[in-house]
């Protein structure tokens, strides 16, 4: 009977174990992307299969989660933010492989509605943001933390109407999040990214954000200190190839 419980315990944790390395590299490696990347990071990780590579593990969220999460010790290969600043807290607590830190690609930042919504704006200095509202709420990226909501509540500023609507933001834990109060209703206008925008049929543009409105958002990539698939360096090569660009600019990605 003890010999049997030994058997059984054994066989248990031989299930619950990590996978051995040999196992772990029949997947590709484990990418920690900013949510408005879905898309374009999933072709890319499609197209890196078809060249008969493992397909990579793609996990998103905000890049004020994901930098915490690598903070605090997530083992992943690459990281890719919105914004330079979660790149530079990585890079300041020594997180990224030295020397493999590189702009990928660009963004830029669009007011939407509901597509069924008649709501008409233009966007300019002084705009009247807060009476298209309504009695309802701006969704945004949480202005405090996530790079979507920094670019938004600068661009609002620089345009002068972010007192308006400062006490009337819907703050959302990421971009999509913000994306999703709209496409529900739940919200009559959203600041997103265009890729966002691109991404749903169930929203439409009402205009976009000056360039000169908000810095510029780009999105770094960088290989992370705990990186050890054997792929890793490829993929973020691949990514920054011409043809890596190609597919993140059908996504709407890229300077315009």
């Amino acid at each position: 009977m003890i010999a049997f419980v030994r058997f059984a315990l054994a066989l248990s944790l031989a299930v619950l174990l990590p996978a051995t390395p040999a196992h772990a590299q029949a997947r590709g490696p484990l990418v920690l992307a900013a949510a408005s990347m879905q898309e374009a990071l999933s072709d890319a990780a499609n197209r890196w299969a078809a060249l008969r590579h493992p397909r990579p593990v793609l996990s998103f969220a905000s890049s004020s989660a994901l930098a915490r999460q690598i903070e605090a010790g997530a083992k992943a290969d690459l990281f890719i933010s919105a914004d330079e600043e979660w790149m530079d807290y990585a890079q300041a607590k020594t997180l990224l492989r030295p020397g493999t830190r590189a702009r990928l690609t660009e963004n830029r930042l669009v007011l939407i509605a509901p597509v069924q919504s008649k709501a008409q704006l233009s966007i300019a200095p002084g705009f009247p943001l807060a009476r298209a509202m309504g009695s309802g709420r701006l969704a945004m990226a949480d202005p405090a933390a996530v790079p979507a909501g920094r670019y938004g509540k600068a661009a609002l500023e620089k345009l002068g109407v972010w007192r308006a609507v400062a006490s009337r933001i819907a703050p959302a834990e990421n971009v999509r999040a913000a994306l999703a109060l709209v496409e529900r209703g739940a919200a009559p206008l959203g600041v997103v990214y265009a890729t966002d925008a691109r991404a749903s049929a169930k929203v439409r543009v009402i205009g976009v954000f000056p360039a000169n409105s908000h810095p510029p958002i780009t999105y770094p990539i960088a290989l992370l200190k705990t990186s050890t698939h054997p792929d890793s360096e490829a993929f973020r090569r691949f990514l920054l190839s011409r043809e890596g660009r190609a597919i993140l600019a059908r996504r709407g990605f890229g300077a315009r």
